[in-house]
């Protein structure tokens, strides 16, 4: 009998997961906001359960998120290729291949946006601390992690989408 982890990869070619088959949990009109990025979920191939870890392709024009901060994960983005905008309340970074950027839970408000003509392509890492959050200052929207571990989102003043 063979269980969950002999049946799971010791090593994949990150290009070769499948990308999620939709590009945002967001509910509309939010979702249509992420066309141009793909993600691949590295870190469930293998069964991680602590963080997660996505190879991430922002096609010219796309973003990475709304502008976001979680109220207990901390993130991490590592650039592979291209050059996008990082965009945080207090301003904007150009970032490049090889340059990184993390932010604590309950930090800055962030997001990546693609404003060459080129795909950006990075990682990006964070933990899947229950209970977290997502606030979302430029938006009427806020996201709680369910005890599943999907997101439901709600408007500010409390109603669902």
């Amino acid at each position: 009998m063979t269980n969950e982890v002999e049946s799971r990869p010791n090593a994949v070619a990150a290009a070769a997961v499948a990308p999620r088959k939709r590009a945002s949990n967001y509910p509309e009109p939010f979702a249509a906001r992420m066309a141009g990025r793909e993600k691949r979920a590295l870190g469930d191939v293998f069964g991680l359960v602590n963080f997660g870890v996505n190879l991430t392709r922002l096609a010219p024009g796309a973003q990475s998120a709304l502008l976001h901060r979680h109220s207990r994960q901390d993130e991490f983005v590592y650039i592979l290729e291209g050059a996008p905008t990082l965009v945080t309340e207090a301003g904007e970074t150009q970032l490049g291949p090889g340059m990184c950027a993390g932010f604590r839970a309950g930090g800055a408000a962030h997001c990546l946006v693609n404003r060459t003509d080129m795909d950006a392509l990075y990682l990006e890492i964070g933990d899947r601390a229950p209970g977290d959050c997502g606030t979302y200052p430029a938006d009427d929207l806020e996201a709680r992690l369910d005890p599943d571990g999907g997101w439901r989102f709600f408007h500010k003043d409390g109603r669902p989408y």
